[in-house]
């Protein structure tokens, strides 16, 4: 029926039709309908809602939700609904209870709408956001894709918001390296937003996670990006900022983060470059850490009591044992691409032939590799001896 969830004597479907029924029917990150649950439960904040407690608007949308109806579009199109209490929630989610509202958005959300493969609380549970400007610079978008990348095959799930610029390189930096990735969005699982990211959108939902508060259908507004924005953070063991100007939303997540509790991060930049504001500003007033690569990052989450996320080094590494010649070589091979011999000499500021010897040092010891492409670094886990 519609604006009824299903018979109150059904228990635990009633409260999660209940709860189903209220994000459909009042935007995802209403202070007073959170309080409403927090207070009545979701049964009774819902017939409160249908009661007009929260406005006639709110009653008279609440009249027309059908949950059944709900149910069937999601199902169609493979999307799951969770709450508090299921396996798949995360805990974090739980610390925006007692987090001060911002911008008028606060509050647990009712639910969650999932779509995807991914298992939400195990992906959360090493998890980093990685969040900034939509017109990102080359040097915020390479710099966000490499940071990604490195997260990802360190095991951490790089979380961000699926939007242009910032967002959309660290969610590639992820898929990249195979590694894990979540898409937090403001509208529907089922709605590709914005629609020139409709490919890297069908990507994540295939192989890792998209999550809304919003049920299917649901189209973006303002006032729902700036809600979804708490949900990357609390969702999320830290928050780093890339790029972001001075009022915008990847610094309105940095305020959630600070909420949270989480470790808030900010990447510098040219002092002269307008995208870096928000992240010099953030350092200055002590909000947050200054970062410049996936190893500060990891160390600066794994010191907030979780699993430890870097991995330990004896007091030997396989570079302590380089000559000059094969360091400035070895430190010129990229990880993420390759190069020509003649162009690592180049960076390297050496002869061709003390190149060739090197690399070929270095290809024995399994720390490069090469093929008719060119050279590239293997990945960072080699670098040590007896790294686990």
């Amino acid at each position: 029926m519609a604006g009824q969830p299903v018979d109150a004597g059904h228990g635990t479907w009633a409260e999660r039709a209940a709860r189903m029924a209220l994000s459909c029917a009042v935007d995802g990150g209403d202070p007073d309908g959170a309080d409403l649950v927090r207070r009545l439960g979701p049964e009774g904040a819902w017939a409160r809602v249908q009661a007009g407690v929260l406005g006639e608007p709110l009653a008279r949308r609440a009249a027309t939700t059908d949950v059944e109806v709900v149910q069937r579009l999601a199902s169609r199109g493979s999307v799951r609904f969770v709450i508090p209490g299921d396996e798949e929630w995360p805990a974090g989610l739980d610390d925006l209870e007692q987090a001060t509202p911002i911008q008028r958005r606060g509050g647990v959300p009712f639910g969650l709408w999932l779509r995807g493969p991914g298992h939400l609380a195990r992906l959360a549970a090493r998890s980093v956001a990685v969040v900034g400007s939509r017109a990102s610079t080359a040097y915020g978008t390479g710099f966000a894709t490499d940071l990604a990348a490195e997260l990802a095959e360190a095991g951490v799930t790089v979380v961000s918001g699926m939007a242009f610029g910032i967002d959309t390189a660290a969610h590639r930096g992820a898929l990249a390296v195979g590694g894990p990735t979540v898409g937090v969005v403001a509208n529907g699982v089922d709605v590709a937003y914005p629609p020139g990211n409709a490919r890297l959108f069908e990507a994540v939902a295939q192989d890792h996670l998209l999550v809304s508060e919003l049920p299917p259908g649901a189209h973006p507004t303002r006032i729902r990006f700036l809600a979804r924005n708490r949900l990357i953070a609390a969702l999320s063991g830290g928050t780093v900022v890339v790029e972001a100007a001075l009022r915008s939303g990847a610094r309105n997540t940095a305020g959630w983060a600070l909420e949270c509790q989480r470790p808030l991060m900010a990447v510098p930049g040219s002092v002269h470059s307008r995208a870096s504001a928000a992240p010099h500003l953030m350092i200055r007033n002590g909000q947050a850490m200054l970062v410049s690569s996936a190893a500060e990052v990891l160390e600066l989450v794994s010191g907030m009591g979780q699993h430890l996320l870097v991995p330990e080094h004896g007091a030997s590494r396989v570079t302590d044992t380089m000559s000059d010649d094969q360091l400035a070589v070895f430190e010129a091979v990229p990880a993420r691409r390759r190069v020509g011999a003649g162009d690592i000499a180049l960076v390297a500021g050496v002869s061709m032939p003390v190149c060739l010897a090197a690399l070929n040092a270095l290809a024995d010891r399994g720390l490069v590799e090469a093929s008719d492409r060119g050279w590239r670094a293997l990945p960072v886990q080699a670098l040590s001896q007896g790294a686990p």
